[in-house]
């Protein structure tokens, strides 16, 4: 298939998981993708070129760090052109009560999943305004932004934060033709989280939803691949759950 022939795609965090398969499902479809990843013992200049499969290549990027962004963002726009589409998908999940939480591991967590994120969004933006064409932002939330989940509160106000973003880069980039969606996964089958799960887990999560099943990174895939068709053309600002129904609302 070829619906995304000639679109050019970065998706931040998509090195495996669910920007991983969001990454191949653009590459099947034809798009030309670049993939920014934390490549451990990479040289900060980015030099040389890595394969994250078919029709993608990687590229070193630390969201912690601004200056290695901007240096990833600047090897996307001279190898891809321009930037069309941007997925961001990184993340990481701190466990453990507020009550206990350090403030150096809310300071990781808010840095790589929203701080991250607004910067990824506005190395992005500033080359889709400049191509005068738009684009289209699809951030990677979770639906603990807004269920809370009780021993994951920071990770629960990253993404809430990411929720806020969304809304707010939809209104100040709409006059641009810029839309900016975020998905909310529930829980969902990764191989990230196959040594940790128990078949338990599993069974016990399942329950939550009508449907009597955890998500793939299918599920999320489709849903991002969508927001950036045509078919979805007139949806910006928005936050979809992806969650089988454990949220509806």
């Amino acid at each position: 298939m070829s619906r995304f022939g000639g679109i050019r795609v970065v998706v931040v965090g998509g090195a495996g998981g669910i920007g991983g398969r969001i990454a191949e499902r653009f590459a099947e479809e034809g798009a030309d993708v670049l993939v920014l990843d934390l490549l451990r013992g990479a040289d900060p200049a980015l030099g040389g070129a890595s394969s994250a499969g078919p029709g993608r290549g990687i590229r070193h990027c630390d969201l912690v760090d601004a200056v290695s962004v901007e240096a990833a963002f600047a090897v996307a726009l001279a190898e891809l052109g321009g930037i069309d589409v941007l997925v961001n998908s990184a993340g990481i999940l701190a466990r453990g009560s507020l009550l206990d939480l350090a403030p150096e591991r809310w300071d990781l967590v808010m840095d790589i999943n929203a701080r991250g994120t607004l910067f990824a969004m506005q190395h992005a933006a500033r080359a889709m305004i400049d191509q005068g064409a738009g684009g289209t932002i699809v951030n990677i939330a979770s639906m603990a932004a807004k269920a809370g989940g009780g021993d994951e509160g920071a990770y629960a106000a990253s993404k809430a934060a990411v929720v806020g973003l969304t809304r707010a880069a939809a209104l100040e980039w709409g006059e641009h033709l810029i839309r900016v969606n975020a998905l909310l996964p529930g829980y969902v089958l990764t191989d990230m989280g196959k040594d940790t799960r128990t078949d338990e887990d599993v069974a016990t999560w399942s329950k939550k939803s009508p449907l009597g099943r955890l998500g793939t990174p299918d599920d999320v895939a489709g849903f991002a691949l969508f927001l950036a068709s045509v078919d979805g053309e007139y949806l910006t600002g928005q936050s979809f759950n992806v969650t089988g129904g454990m949220i509806m609302h």
